[in-house]
């Protein structure tokens, strides 16, 4: 069968990508930053949500290599718990970029008397208490099986089939559909916000978070497909048959796909980079991130922040013309 040696691809590709990237990327910017911006602290979060699903691949390798769950319903439940939890602060935390995008094209003026740290500290902090309690249902639902007397699986178990499709359709909405509604909402003002004003100075800014977002959404995608595919057929007392034995094969595949959304940022973060690779060497993360947030440097932007609405920006000041951040940017 190759679903088997497909997983245990994924699952390594991820962990040897994903693993020391985002320990470069949470390093930088702990280390080689100076002054974090808004930006910065939510990349960082970013970047320990990734490693913390990261940290359980080497568990569920040993699993489908071995094909049989051997770290008791605890582990069962703990990891797929950690698994939830990551899910659910990424795409938060991708909403809440995307979110600051907007209000600061919107609403510049706002957007800068209230993009403080002592603010996106009580939004981050908001942000991982809505995720434990989202992820909740998946230490409720999950349970170690004996199919067979030689191995145990750690398995969703539920009561009835609208229970089911209940928890089904619960993680496609909560952990997908409506937080990328909320994306997508704010892109499209942005877009038709800059358009209108003709400002063009960020773009590469907003094509390094745009990436961002596209690799969640089609890592996450099939996963969400399936959970609704699923749920559709539980309501209809479908559960079984070999369209749904067929569903839970993609589904073991898709979630170890799903993986990989945590190891791509870094990658990301290297090609929008560029020459940054060669000037800054190993700080060119906190480079890449330097002076993109308002907070730490309002007084010396203010007037340019009136310009985004009145009119061309100034010219960018020298040397910055390698960041993401090259001046007053609303996209940062």
């Amino acid at each position: 069968m190759f679903v088997i040696p497909l997983t245990i691809i994924l699952l390594s590709v991820a962990l040897a990508v994903g693993l020391p990237g985002n320990s470069f990327v949470v390093w930088s910017i702990l280390v080689k930053m100076r002054k974090r911006s808004v930006t910065a602290l939510l990349v960082l979060n970013l970047a320990v949500a990734d490693l913390a699903v990261l940290l359980t691949a080497p568990f569920f390798l040993h699993s489908v290599g071995r094909g049989t769950w051997v770290f008791g319903l605890a582990g069962c439940r703990l990891f797929h718990y950690v698994c939830g939890v990551s899910m659910y602060a990424s795409v938060l935390l991708i909403a809440a970029m995307s979110l600051d995008r907007s209000l600061a094209v919107a609403l510049p003026f706002v957007s800068q008397k209230f993009r403080t740290k002592s603010v996106v500290w009580w939004v981050l902090a908001s942000i991982w208490v809505m995720s434990f309690l989202l992820a909740i249902p998946v230490i409720m639902y999950r349970t170690v099986l004996a199919p067979t007397n030689q191995s145990l699986v750690c398995f969703t178990k539920y009561s009835s089939d609208r229970l089911r499709a209940f928890h089904l359709l619960f993680e496609a909405l909560t952990g997908f559909l409506l937080p990328f509604l909320v994306v997508v909402a704010s892109y499209w003002d942005i877009r038709r916000r800059l358009q209108a004003r003709r400002f063009r100075r960020s773009r590469r800014t907003g094509r390094l978070v745009a990436l961002i977002i596209l690799a969640f959404a089609a890592f996450w995608l099939p996963y969400h497909v399936v959970n609704l595919a699923e749920a559709g057929r539980a309501l209809a007392g479908q559960g079984s048959g070999p369209v749904g034995v067929w569903l839970r094969l993609a589904r073991s595949v898709f979630i170890a796909l799903a993986f990989l959304s945590s190891s791509v940022n870094p990658v990301l973060y290297a090609c929008a980079g560029g020459g940054l690779l060669r000037s800054a060497g190993v700080g060119f993360v906190a480079k890449l991130l330097e002076g993109t947030g308002s907070e730490a440097s309002s007084t010396r932007r203010g007037g340019t922040l009136a310009q985004t609405v009145r009119g061309p920006a100034a010219p960018p000041e020298p040397g910055t013309s390698e960041t993401l951040a090259d001046s007053t940017n609303p996209l940062q």
